[in-house]
């Protein structure tokens, strides 16, 4: 299939494809004229994609976890290499760490802006 009948199918712009491809995330062969062409396991590819995305997965780590995707089969059935699962814990150390950042941040300015005055303009 091509990138408008894969966009289409599954609600994906043809740019995000086309980055999906530039990451090494997605793969397209060439027809005759130089077009991309997509196969039928396309689309589960980029539902999965999209779904590890949306969780907050970089793209470095997809690259990493899609081969272990059963065609078909759901990115929760997967079992994923000790060293990936490994990545992909420090990943989710260093948001955390950045969470508890945010937090303290927060609660400074709440605190700031408790104790200050307000000019009236």
């Amino acid at each position: 299939m091509y990138i408008g009948e894969l966009a289409t199918r599954t609600q994906t712009s043809p740019r995000l494809l086309r980055y999906y491809e530039e990451q090494g995330l997605l793969q397209a062969g060439r027809d005759s004229n130089g077009y991309r062409l997509y196969a039928d396991d396309a689309v589960h590819a980029v539902e999965t994609i999209r779904c590890l995305i949306s969780t907050g997965v970089p793209t470095r780590l997809i690259r990493l976890l899609l081969p272990d995707v059963e065609p078909g089969g759901s990115v929760l059935d997967m079992t994923i290499d000790p060293a990936i699962r490994k990545e992909l814990e420090g990943y989710r150390q260093r948001l955390y760490d950045r969470n508890v950042l945010v937090c303290a941040s927060l609660t400074a300015i709440d605190d700031f802006l408790e104790r200050t005055c307000t000019v009236a303009t």
